[in-house]
């Protein structure tokens, strides 16, 4: 019995530890909807995630959409701010270390064609080819804001 109490509550603690952690979730591409703009996540390219101090995870269709909720809600205690990029579909990276470019030869969701990149190298590769502008994080959430 005392071996059953003690294999029940290692499997417990092992659950919240585990669901507690901070970190990619993954997105259930064409069923998960944004928290901003209610339309179902599809792009694969676009995606972002934002964690919350206390592990509460909102998922959004493009980074406009979470800066546009970021700047909506004040209050919110942010934990991680993660972006899916243009060279690796799905696979996620932190927000403030990745490098955006907008083209209108590369079009998001939400009609901002804001594109992020993993490295400054590879969003200057794909600017030369498609035009536009880049950006690192604090300088788009500063034009965002305009």
């Amino acid at each position: 019995m005392k071996t059953l109490i003690k294999i029940l509550f290692t499997t417990l603690v092992l659950f919240f530890l585990n669901s507690c952690s901070k970190g990619p979730k993954p997105i259930d591409y064409g069923n998960d909807g944004c928290h901003f703009c209610k339309m179902t996540i599809v792009d694969k390219i676009h995606a972002t995630e934002l964690f919350t101090d206390k592990g509460k995870i909102f998922k959004f269709d493009a980074s406009e959409c979470m800066l546009n909720y970021l700047n909506e809600d004040k209050q919110i205690a942010v934990g991680l701010l993660l972006t899916n990029y243009y060279d690796s579909p799905t696979a996620f990276i932190p927000s403030e270390e990745a490098t955006f470019l907008i083209s209108d030869k590369i079009p998001s969701p939400m009609g901002a064609n804001l594109t992020a990149f993993q490295t400054k190298e590879s969003a200057q590769k794909v600017q030369v080819e498609k035009g536009g502008v880049l950006y690192t994080w604090s300088e788009l959430k500063s034009h965002l804001k305009k």
